[in-house]
């Protein structure tokens, strides 16, 4: 009795240590190797293509959001320095109209 037990107990352990080796290599997780160092499970060429993709888009979204902020920069700057002296300008132009 106590023999097919352990025999049970053995081969849930197996099974489980399978299940989960199997799941980790699908969701790309690294397995351990040895001594407990992290080992990654090869890579395969759609992978490594979509993430020469993904930094090329980052890439130039970094380079589009760089822009945006120069624009921003010199939109702040026209609103914080010229902005007093054009309304006045703006107001002499339009005295000067009715006039």
């Amino acid at each position: 009795m106590l023999i097919p037990t352990i025999s049970l107990i053995g081969v849930a352990a197996v099974g489980g240590w399978v299940l989960t080796t199997w799941m980790r290599i699908k969701n790309g997780y690294p397995l351990d190797g040895a001594w407990g160092q992290a080992v990654y499970p090869r890579k395969n060429e759609e992978a490594v293509e979509r993430i020469r993709l993904l930094s090329q888009e980052n890439a130039q979204l970094r380079a589009e959001l760089g822009s945006i902020k120069d624009r921003m920069a010199n939109v702040e700057r026209i609103v914080t320095d010229s902005g007093y002296a054009l309304t006045h300008q703006i107001e002499a132009l339009r005295d000067q109209v009715s006039n």
